[in-house]
């Protein structure tokens, strides 16, 4: 719009190592140190990065970018993103993860077992640099580090992705898209894909991290857990294009009731019909006047969970997840047996539909 501010891009961690990667072998086969230098993504176009600083080492050179994630809210940014070149006996080029950077623990993923997080994409783009200029017929060795990636890490989804000990490098254009929800969904999506690595073909899509919490205090197997955030739309359509058979929906009631009428993005800055939506159920199953006027004055979900209680109406909520269950399943055109558990704040089962209960009596909850 014309009155904001114009956002800034950011930089991803596969183009910074890349960059850093070409700006290392230059200094060490050429004796350039380049200030700024331009690296190719896969659809060819140019991005230029500049080079924080370079450094000796006894068999090679280095060189850090620090990691710029734009106006993007990225636990990345500011990082050094460190790249060391070594010359090779060989003549090919090794790619090795050090400290700072995780390292795969889990079958399912892009990179092998054993292997550093650094994804095919981004490891294309630093092989493509170095080409750029190492001599002809020589070889490498390419560590790439970095300094305080192992904290930041523990902010990301890394540690439930079975990564550990470091960041990923990633990225697919090599430019980071302020406030980019397509590459939050990516992120989420290679969770499907773990538990299906792990023999699961349900699994359960929660809002976030409490609602992940809450499912291991119940019993659920933590492999077969999948945080979903606000994409439920998404998330659904995921699980049906990677094979998935059945979906249990976890979550607080604040949350999930907007399933229930057929929302399937539900930040409240998308859509916030919670009051509408419990208020209609109610009326639904008999409610009068005075107490849907109440429910519809509430702000939160518990308050109205409590006028629920105080009328003997909490057969409202147990509408709710069967509602939520049968829009979900409508949305992905049936092809997935969906049930719905709804939690209270403090992780309380509070209603549960049919599927609910036979999904998760499966996957072994203690009800």
């Amino acid at each position: 719009m014309p009155d904001k501010k114009k956002l800034r891009t950011g930089i991803t961690t596969g183009a910074s190592a890349a960059a850093a990667a070409k700006a290392a072998a230059s200094a060490l086969f050429t004796g350039v140190y380049p200030d700024n230098l331009t690296v190719s993504n896969p659809a060819g176009d140019q991005i230029e990065i500049p080079i924080d600083h370079y450094y000796d080492l006894p068999d090679g050179k280095g060189a850090v970018v620090l990691k710029d994630g734009g106006d993007d809210p990225d636990v990345t940014h500011g990082l050094a993103i460190t790249v060391s070149v070594c010359t090779a006996a060989h003549g090919s080029v090794t790619i090795r993860g050090g400290e700072g950077v995780g390292t795969v623990t889990r079958p399912g993923l892009q990179v092998p077992v054993g292997s550093p997080a650094i994804n095919p994409v981004p490891e294309k783009m630093i092989r493509t640099a170095l080409a750029e200029v190492l001599p002809e017929n020589y070889g490498c060795t390419v560590t790439i580090s970095v300094p305080g990636g192992a904290k930041a890490a523990e902010r990301t989804l890394n540690p439930r992705m079975g990564i550990v000990g470091g960041i990923s490098i990633l990225g697919t254009t090599g430019i980071v898209r302020p406030m980019s929800e397509e590459a939050f969904k990516d992120s989420l999506a290679p969770q499907v894909d773990l538990a299906m690595a792990a023999g699961y073909e349900t699994v359960l899509l929660t809002p976030g991290r409490m609602g992940y919490r809450n499912a291991l205090d119940y019993g659920l197997p933590e492999k077969a857990v999948v945080e979903m955030s606000n994409f439920v739309g998404f998330m659904l359509h995921a699980c049906v294009d990677k094979g998935i058979k059945k979906v249990l929906l976890w979550g607080h009631h604040g949350k999930l009731i907007k399933v229930a009428a057929g929302i399937f993005h539900t930040h409240s800055r998308i859509a916030d019909a919670r009051g509408e939506t419990m208020a209609a159920l109610a009326a639904y199953l008999g409610a009068g006047r005075e107490t849907v006027r109440s429910i519809m004055s509430c702000n939160t979900t518990e308050a109205m969970t409590q006028i629920l209680a105080e009328h003997n109406l909490l057969e409202v909520l147990e509408l709710a997840a069967q509602r939520a269950s049968a829009r979900a399943a409508e949305h992905v055109r049936g092809q997935l047996v969906v049930g719905t558990a709804l939690l209270s704040m403090d992780g309380r089962l509070v209603a549960y539909d049919r599927q609910a209960g036979e999904i998760g009596r499966e996957l072994g909850w203690r009800v």
